[in-house]
């Protein structure tokens, strides 16, 4: 079956394009000849298909570096000699201090994490004002495992 090459608006549409692209794929035609050209003109439109209804949000920085622990098997203290300390890890990965250069530097190297999300800023805090005992009104960070008290 030869589609002919349009812009994918269905499911349907996008299901057979990628088989397309699979099959021509498996034969690994030469760029420049027939198949080889329209292969890289359906990938093109599948990337765009999946580009619109699949949107990929990037990690913010401490998110990254907790999920390439979490991979690695990594404890707080194992990024201890990265970041310049026990303090100095235990407040980066609660977003209370920033990345330096040579920390950035230093995990993308370890943790093979891109040096271009881990200078991104992360994500802020949302404040919840909650109600004390004695009346008083206190803002508390609330992260998604615990809320931290803040000043």
């Amino acid at each position: 079956m030869m589609l002919e090459p349009k812009i994918i608006k269905t499911n349907d549409q996008y299901r057979a394009y990628l088989a397309e692209v699979d099959r021509l794929a498996a034969d690994d035609p030469p760029s420049g000849t027939p198949d080889g050209d329209r292969l890289e003109l359906l990938a093109k439109l599948v990337q765009d298909y999946e580009k619109g209804r699949f949107p990929f949000r990037r990690p913010d920085p401490i998110e990254a570096i907790r999920f390439r622990m979490e991979e690695q098997g990594l404890r707080q203290k194992d990024l201890a000699p990265l970041l310049g300390g026990r303090n100095r890890a235990s407040e980066v990965l609660a977003g209370k201090r920033p990345l330096t250069i040579s920390a950035v530097r230093a995990l993308s190297d370890a943790l093979d994490i891109p040096a271009e999300l881990l200078i991104r800023e992360p994500a802020p805090a949302r404040y919840v004002r909650v109600r004390t005992l004695r009346g008083r009104s206190r803002a508390l960070a609330a992260t998604p495992n615990k809320r931290r008290r803040t000043a």
